[in-house]
């Protein structure tokens, strides 16, 4: 223990003013949303941590049972708002699934799309933040002007920039309008170009390498014990991915090899959402390339206000920009779901992980911690 620390530690023991409170969240832009932790600190030095839920987004899974199937479309993309089209698609598949539904193949590549494009948005938010948790704002400013590239995209394609209840059960609500793909190919020869400036403000700083080498470490056995997925996952040289392992929509049609780090430190997730970020800008292209010209896009489900869904049980699965998001769904053949049971990849990280590596570290490391873990509060709190 170092000799400051010990002499606080001494100290508070006997002074209750010597140990205090300090709010990461909602005030602290390290965490967004209600969500934070409330820590305790003893100098710079955290000794205790606890979870503050917020109670922002809550209950999203209860109200989907009060709901028709098709209404939830319109509840469901909030459960996380950065990357809220793994809700859609899994939702919709296990609606699907139960149905007996086969959906176009010009649906599945625009699923596809979609989830690629949402993840995209999702890695330049990601990656801004962690920057800007250790005073690269820069870096937070040029990023978010790119992620607003793909979100003008969102708006032609969907009519929304955010929640964009494009994937319905049967297929997706409309087809690709003239000229979209033209303009989708020119957005990612930008965004490529810019993966030069982003190597040499982030991912090449001396400073970024020393802020973030050790912080958070954790081995690939623990990440499995603690039940880490996606890129946090894969950071650990632990190589898994729902696309690859159960693949749906289009991804059965591409050709890619998901990308590892070794590591297991804030660091080798950085570089990790980096590889992942140009890996979805390649799939992109494959899929404009490989677009079917039918235009077939969605099967008939009659009146969507009384469509039904056979009783049954189900989990549907997608890889989202922070790793598996499954939706487990119970219909006892009415109007609405029975049950629906969200599985959410920040869970881990934001829940428990946070009470073994907080202790002990320097209260200017907690932001770069949950950002470097790309933790979403409403995927826990729902």
């Amino acid at each position: 223990m170092e000799p400051v620390f010990y002499e606080l530690t001494k100290l508070a023991q006997n002074d209750q003013y010597t140990t205090y409170e300090m709010f990461f969240g909602p005030n602290h832009p390290g965490m967004h949303g209600n969500f934070g932790y409330v820590v305790e600190a003893v100098g710079a030095t955290v000794v205790k941590v606890r979870v503050n839920a917020g109670l922002l987004h809550r209950g999203f899974e209860k109200l989907m049972e009060t709901k028709g199937w098709f209404q939830n479309l319109s509840l469901i993309p909030r459960i996380c708002v950065v990357d809220p089209d793994p809700n859609e698609v899994a939702y919709c598949m296990a609606a699907e699934r139960l149905c007996g539904m086969e959906i176009p193949e010009k649906a599945k590549y625009l699923r596809s799309l979609t989830l690629e494009m949402s993840r995209l948005t999702s890695l330049l938010m990601g990656m801004g933040a962690l920057g800007a948790m250790m005073g690269l704002y820069s870096s937070m400013y040029r990023m978010m002007t790119d992620r607003d590239y793909v979100l003008d995209l969102f708006e032609w394609l969907t009519g929304a920039r955010i929640y964009h209840i494009y994937n319905v059960p049967g297929g997706v609500r409309r087809d690709i309008p003239d000229g979209f793909l033209a303009k989708l190919t020119e957005v990612l020869d930008t965004l490529e170009y810019n993966l030069k400036e982003w190597d040499n403000l982030v991912f090449e700083n001396p400073v970024v390498h020393k802020r973030l080498t050790g912080i958070g470490y954790i081995t690939a056995e623990e990440a499995v014990h603690y039940g880490l997925v996606g890129p946090n996952l894969r950071a650990t040289g632990f190589l898994a991915d729902v696309r690859k392992d159960d693949p749906y929509a289009a991804y059965p049609y591409l050709d890619f090899e998901t990308p590892v780090t070794h590591g297991g430190d804030a660091l080798a997730r950085a570089v990790q959402v980096r590889k992942e970020y140009e890996m979805s800008i390649k799939l992109v292209r494959q899929i404009i390339k490989k677009m079917p010209k039918s235009k077939e896009i969605r099967l008939k489900a009659g009146n969507t206000l009384k469509f039904v869904v056979p009783p049954g049980d189900t989990y549907a699965r997608v890889e989202s920009s922070k790793g598996e998001y499954g939706y487990y769904v119970v219909s006892d053949g009415g109007l609405k779901p029975y049950r629906v049971s969200v599985r959410g990849p920040s869970l881990p990280a934001g829940l428990t992980l946070c009470h073994k590596h907080l202790p002990g570290m320097d209260i200017s490391d907690v932001a770069i911690w949950m950002a470097s873990y790309a933790v979403c509060p409403p995927d826990i709190d729902r």
